[in-house]
């Protein structure tokens, strides 16, 4: 019982090789199959269980076989056993895999046909072409039943799914990342720094047609429950981003303003509410009351 491969280099391998055949076939989304799934995980415990008590197994009739040997057989049997594991199995295998006749032999397989005293060998295929074949039939079959039998997932499949995990990474990166904050993401803050930095915007581009107080010159007053284009944190927002009123109404600043300074400016003016300012204006546009929630 000769082993071209000694055990502690078969395991790995073989284990390793279902491991990998297993996470390929089962789609497990970005955590291995194994703990995704943990009867794959058995499975596998399982499989290198066996493996390991089949080389216990083969070790344990090698060691029943050498005591039965004489002396000089058993020094033969050690022997070419030691030449084995020198890797001289290597080239055993490459000319195995070659499947090319010796010289001494190839009388054996010449055609009759000759040109010009040129003669042809009537080789077969070489085995590994007909491993490689045999190998490909067994993945077509394989892959034919995983995803056209059983439904697997296809290349469109995995890129929607991709692409849905993207949009909902950046979603989450939007909400923390305040600079790239939108009408769509922007909520109201509440942190004192990001207040005072909207004080800060405030005083220095809103204070003369709003007052410092919000009560409203030029532009309407922020103190009162009147909005002429929506009192959210969203609406008030977009008013800043794009301007009030065509024609009469406030500037557009998303040139001159960063997202999450109109973020920070908008929950300032959003916190004039409910305050009484020195001279308050006349209020100007529609109560606003929040818009419910569509279920």
């Amino acid at each position: 019982m000769r082993h071209l491969i000694p055990s502690w280099v078969r395991v790995p391998v073989i284990f390793f090789f279902i491991f990998g055949f297993t996470e390929y076939f089962i789609d497990s989304g970005d955590k291995p199959a194994f703990i995704e799934y943990p009867i794959v995980l058995g499975f596998l415990l399982l499989v290198l269980l066996i493996i390991i008590a089949i080389e216990a197994i083969i070790s344990a009739l090698e060691n029943v076989m050498l005591q039965k040997l004489d002396d000089e057989a058993k020094a033969r049997f050690l022997e070419d056993k030691s030449k084995t594991y020198q890797f001289t199995w290597l080239k055993n295998t490459y000319i195995k895999l070659l499947g090319q006749k010796p010289i001494e032999e190839e009388g054996e397989i010449i055609l009759d046909h000759n040109y010009d005293g040129i003669k042809e060998l009537d080789n077969n295929l070489p085995p590994w072409w007909l491993y490689a074949f045999y190998i490909s039939i067994i993945f077509s079959v394989v892959y034919l039943l995983r995803y056209h039998v059983f439904n697997g997932p296809t290349q469109i499949d995995e890129l929607e799914t991709e692409l849905a995990e993207a949009r909902t990474a950046i979603e989450a990166y939007k909400k923390t990342a305040k600079d790239l904050v939108d009408v769509n993401t922007v909520t109201l803050l509440t942190d004192a720094s990001d207040l005072s930095a909207g004080k800060t915007v405030f005083e220095t581009n809103c204070v003369a047609c709003h007052m410092a107080d919000g009560g409203g010159g030029i532009g309407p007053n922020l103190t009162d429950k009147h909005w002429i284009l929506g009192g959210d944190i969203k609406h008030v927002f977009k008013t800043i981003s794009e301007g009030g009123r065509s024609g009469k109404g406030m500037i557009a600043w998303k040139q001159q303003l960063k997202p999450i300074e109109m973020a920070q400016v908008a929950s300032y003016v959003l916190s004039f509410q409910g305050t009484t300012p020195a001279n308050p204006k006349a209020p100007e546009g529609d109560i606003w009351e929040e818009e419910e929630t569509q279920e």
